[in-house]
């Protein structure tokens, strides 16, 4: 059963980039404003005077964005192969050519959304956060099993 819950979450989870991805540019653009407003007002109250550049910081956030959801990727890939019993450097390699190919697809599809584009750094920075995802991953599980759990 577990199995199954790790490979339903990943495939939940490249659902949600998906639906990210069909967002219209403007639907997009506002959602992330959104939240780089609410950043921008919260660090104006703890650092009054300091001059924030709204549009940088929106693009900051979004690229952020993008590295975090494919952290959780990562994460949730190399879990699936792990409980499947794909393990150590075949997992990892596995894991991020998933990822890697997801971001690519990802780039591929939003060509064909409207007011939206396909960028090679995204990928880039989409490949990264997975890289970071399967060593938190990976670092998670040596913690674990020196507290006695399984060795992943």
């Amino acid at each position: 059963m577990r199995k199954f819950m790790y490979g339903a979450a990943v495939l939940v989870w490249m659902a949600v980039i998906i639906g990210f991805s069909n967002q219209q540019a403007s639907d997009s653009n506002a959602l992330s404003s959104g939240l780089s407003d609410a950043i921008a007002t919260t660090i104006r109250v703890m650092l009054p005077g300091l001059e924030l550049d709204a549009g940088e910081l929106n693009r900051v956030v979004r690229k952020l964005a993008h590295g975090l959801i494919y952290l959780v990727l990562g994460m949730l890939v190399l879990g699936t192969l792990t409980k499947l019993g794909v393990r150590g450097g075949r997992g990892v390699a596995i894991t991020l050519l998933v990822c890697v190919l997801f971001a690519v697809s990802d780039e591929l599809h939003q060509l064909f959304v409207s007011g939206r584009s396909g960028q090679a750094s995204d990928v880039i920075i989409d490949s990264i956060g997975a890289s970071i995802g399967i060593l938190l991953f990976k670092g998670a599980a040596r913690i674990g099993a020196s507290l006695g759990r399984e060795r992943i």
